[in-house]
């Protein structure tokens, strides 16, 4: 009888990719993880239980079928755990880099539960499309038709990437129009190269253009091209843009000098990593060098963003956050990976004010848990008389993003908001209420994750082709 290749959780413990140490990982901006070597990808992926219900599937927003591939990786058969993992993701070798695994699929593992360490899903996925790209098996973009449409895509983050890989296999025209110099949107300015070295974003990029799809970049809708001219000029509009406005400090001083926000701290080193010119570190507005450094935030930007800092040569950098350790947003596992670079976390804190013009201190609130909210989460409260004053050179807000005033920066009144501001679309299908036009990813759901905004690039691409091909079949019925 052949030997059981699955099923080896209790006799194969958990085993991550090899993680530089701390010490060396922090005097650059590489990847913090090693690749697996084959054997150790298939050992790991044989502990997968097979399991009837496989949660990790369902808790996958892209219901990536995890379990199948983990079987063909433990088995050998790389090529097909390939083409498995690719029929359900665009982008799987990013998703296996940055998705917070241990919220989704690796979190809710049936062996996770059972007391014997979750499999590495994360790592498996991450190890099979860099395989498949070394080994030539990715596919160039091959319209499987020739199609008349063509589709307008602001915004070219992941959504929009995501749709525009999957309307040009269909034969579907399409335009990316987005603000920046180069595409990929957060994947390029937004996350550190030690979580997503920036040439995995741009082989995409590169592999989307063979594939047809135009990039007009530096273009800002409302500005260089208007939202109309767009509706003309296409079949059908995708909004894409994510949400980019930063939720704002209040208090004393909270106008001064040497108070940054996250997303300008995080696009400069970014920049700087492609070896452009970035005055902001020649000036050192947006540099962390020998500053003492305070970010703002719990969430995965802030963890980006102290260990952006550390690596920059600060001082010291500390982390404030109003609530505590597991009641933080961000990946418990980032912070694990802070703390070992040398990050400190000051838990149960807040920002009440700042001191000096540049930044010099903050002044810091002290906080406790009070009684659940409405989303059942305890709100901080603060302790009366309880203050102190954190010395800071530079200070980030990290606290998260909102949608910008699409309707005013467009010229739309038309276009459908929530009270949130975020674009009113269907979920399932991403059609708003203007006759084809469509929004997915933050700009819907407000900031959220990576993998969020692909599942629903994909949907709304798909119903795009629905439309296209329903308006076809009525134009020949005529």
């Amino acid at each position: 009888m052949a030997k059981q290749p699955m099923l080896k959780f209790i006799s194969v413990e958990r085993d991550m990719p090899e993680k530089r140490e701390a010490g060396v990982r922090r005097e650059d901006f590489h990847e913090i993880y090693a690749e697996y070597a084959s054997a150790k990808a298939a050992e790991q992926a044989s502990r997968c239980s097979q399991c009837g219900v496989p949660y990790c599937q369902s808790h996958c927003p892209l219901h990536n079928n995890i379990p199948d591939w983990l079987r063909m990786t433990a088995t050998g058969r790389l090529k097909e755990a390939y083409e498995i993992s690719q029929a359900t993701n665009t982008f799987p070798e990013i998703c296996g880099r940055i998705c917070p695994q241990d919220r989704l699929c690796e979190g809710n593992c049936v062996i996770e539960q059972s007391g014997h360490g979750t499999v590495t899903i994360g790592a498996v996925e991450k190890y099979i499309t860099d395989t498949a790209f070394e080994e030539g098996w990715v596919e160039e973009i091959e319209p499987i038709a020739d199609r008349a449409e063509t589709v307008g895509i602001i915004g070219a983050g992941p959504g929009g990437l995501a749709a525009a890989d999957w309307l040009a296999r269909a034969g579907v025209k399409v335009t990316i129009y987005d603000r920046y110099d180069r595409a990929g949107g957060l994947l390029t300015y937004g996350i550190p190269g030690f979580k997503l070295e920036k040439d995995i974003v741009m082989r995409r990029n590169e592999q989307l253009e063979r594939g047809g799809v135009e990039f007009v970049l530096n273009c800002n809708v409302g500005e260089d091209i208007t939202f109309a001219d767009l509706r003309e000029k296409h079949d059908a509009i995708l909004i894409a843009t994510g949400v980019y406005k930063t939720r704002d400090l209040q208090g004393p001083g909270s106008g001064a000098a040497g108070i940054v926000r996250a997303i300008d701290y995080l696009t400069a080193s970014n920049k700087a990593s492609f070896g452009d010119d970035v005055p902001e570190h020649e000036d050192g507005s947006l540099w962390a060098e020998g500053k003492s450094v305070v970010v703002i935030g719990g969430g995965d930007t802030a963890m980006d963003c102290v260990r952006t800092a550390i690596r920059q040569g600060a001082k010291s950098v500390k982390c404030l956050y109003r609530r505590d350790r597991a009641n933080m947003p961000g990946s418990q596992r980032e912070v694990a990976n802070a703390e070992e670079e040398g990050v400190e976390f000051v838990w149960m804190a807040a920002p009440k004010g700042f001191t000096g013009d540049p930044v010099d201190g903050v002044i810091v609130q002290r906080m406790r848990l009070g009684q659940p909210d409405a989303s059942g989460r305890r709100s901080p409260e603060p302790i009366e008389g309880e203050e102190y004053t954190e010395e800071a050179d530079l200070v980030i807000k990290a606290l998260g993003f909102e949608p910008e005033d699409l309707p005013t920066l467009w010229g739309q009144d038309e276009l459908p908001v929530t009270r949130w501001g975020t674009v009113k679309a269907d979920f399932r299908t991403g059609a708003t209420d203007m006759d084809g036009v469509y929004a997915v990813g933050d700009i819907v759901r407000g900031a959220s994750l990576v993998v969020w905004a692909i599942k629903d690039g994909r949907e709304a691409a798909q119903a795009m082709l629905e439309r296209f091909d329903m308006a076809s079949a009525s134009v020949a019925a005529e």
